[in-house]
């Protein structure tokens, strides 16, 4: 029986319509996005609603990048992070987004090295598990290459 899939941190991303989507906030008056979700008021100090006291409302981020850094990481980190036992190394890539101009971290998906990477690459979301426990499969997004 497959196990039920869980966000490993909950309302990071969608997967709902089958097009995974990280979620956040956009600012209504200068468009700045946000992710994480930013839930107090714009940042950006040439919005004009800074000021005014601006609008934030639910964003979901563009599905494609490019890799702008990564590496690999090879120990493992500390809690709250949870991960498998024995530890298994993963390649993390920092990733700019083609729409909105901003770069998100993530997990590159299973099975790559920092030799099958390139800055410049082409990546987009999909969802891979981060662990497993006895009720679920605790899931975050990652980042896979594509062809351009």
């Amino acid at each position: 029986m497959q196990k039920e899939q869980r966000p490993a941190v909950a309302d990071w991303f969608t997967a709902d319509d089958g097009q995974v989507r990280l979620k956040g906030t956009r600012c209504n008056d200068c468009g700045t996005p946000y992710f994480p979700k930013n839930t107090l008021a714009c940042r950006n100090p040439q919005c004009a609603g800074t000021h005014d006291g601006s609008e934030l409302v639910e964003y979901l981020f563009s599905t494609r990048g490019r890799i702008w850094s990564y590496a690999d990481a090879r120990y493992k980190p500390p809690a709250p992070y949870v991960s498998d036992d024995p530890f298994v190394p993963y390649v993390v890539a920092a990733v700019e987004l083609e729409a909105e101009q901003m770069v998100i971290l993530g997990q590159v998906v299973r099975g790559l090295t920092v030799d099958d990477l390139a800055v410049g690459m082409p990546v987009e979301l999909t969802v891979g598990t981060l662990y497993e426990d006895e009720d679920a499969e605790h899931t975050v997004w990652m980042w896979r290459p594509v062809n351009d």
